[in-house]
């Protein structure tokens, strides 16, 4: 999430009230989760495992719960929680607007879009041309949708993103300040639900299509002409490349890619990366020619206690 223009480091501790190392002019453009990190963004880092990690990032701001070694070329933010601090920028800088009508006046809608009535369209939403928004849509503050795209009801765009920390009082939620991205061609079946990425864009990529109740968690990227059945639920922060297929009710974990032209079979639970060009089957996904067998094998054991008995 870049900033509406360049902060000075002196300034963004003034917003945390905490302490800094390095130039107070040092020059801060925007803050990112670590995967999307770019030179001149803030990232947080809360836990020791993770400390060089972040101090190794592309971030030149780090955001952390210990005075430590700077890196040369960077500087530090020094917090007594992080976590706090990032959501107390993400309030700074994207506050939330109360909507004041169906369709804010903001709203940019693109030559022969067609938005049916109960349809809610949020601040700087910005929608291309030839689109078919069906009736309860839901499309958040700040979401992209391109050109010739349909949307059937129910669908909800730009939801928080799914990321707690788990504290002694409760759970404490990560504040979304990111978007979601739909590009041109798109088709999003029926109660599909799409979350806004954190600081960064969720993206679905052209082409693609999606069939009713489909999940897509926060900053997670999907790739051009992939095709997703019903029931699929995809986690935060995964990479689908393009021209994958997922059949119904697979489960994707968090933080994965799955390669080009993939496909998986239905209800497969996906746990780790897979490679491009082969198909999958199973909970955890293997490929599926060799489960199959593996299936085909366990088949034969009664038969072969049967024999030895």
């Amino acid at each position: 999430m870049k900033f509406p223009q360049k902060h000075t480091l002196k300034q963004i501790a003034t917003i945390l009230s905490c302490d800094f190392v390095g130039d107070e002019d040092f020059p801060v453009y925007g803050m990112n989760e670590i995967h999307v990190v770019e030179p001149g963004d803030i990232v947080f880092v809360d836990h020791p495992k993770y400390y060089d990690k972040a101090l190794q990032s592309a971030a030149t701001i780090v955001l952390i719960n210990k005075k430590v070694e700077c890196p040369k070329g960077k500087a530090l933010l020094v917090s007594d929680d992080p976590f706090r601090d990032f959501n107390t920028l993400t309030n700074f800088f994207k506050p939330f607007q109360k909507a004041e009508a169906a369709i804010a006046p903001s709203a940019k809608i693109g030559e022969g879009t067609v938005i049916q009535p109960g349809a809610f369209i949020g601040n700087d939403v910005v929608i291309g041309k030839n689109c078919l928004i069906h009736a309860n849509v839901s499309i958040y503050d700040g979401c992209v949708i391109g050109d010739h795209v349909t949307i059937h009801a129910g669908v909800v765009l730009g939801a928080d993103a799914f990321y707690y920390k788990n504290r002694p009082e409760g759970f404490d939620k990560l504040l979304s300040g990111g978007r979601v991205v739909i590009e041109d061609h798109v088709d999003l079946g029926a109660l599909c639900t799409i979350d806004k990425g954190v600081t960064g864009d969720t993206t679905i990529g052209e082409g693609s299509k999606l069939d009713n109740n489909v999940h897509v968690g926060h900053d997670t990227i999907i790739g051009k002409k992939c095709l997703i059945a019903s029931q699929v639920g995809i986690a935060g922060c995964v990479i689908i490349e393009d021209e994958v297929t997922i059949w119904g009710q697979v489960g994707i974990a968090s933080a994965i890619r799955i390669g080009t032209k993939a496909v998986l079979y239905a209800q497969s639970g996906v746990g780790k990366s897979l490679e491009p060009h082969k198909s999958y089957f199973g909970s955890p996904a293997e490929e599926a020619n060799k489960k199959f067998k593996e299936l085909a094998s366990i088949r034969q054991i009664p038969s072969i206690i049967k024999k030895l008995g």
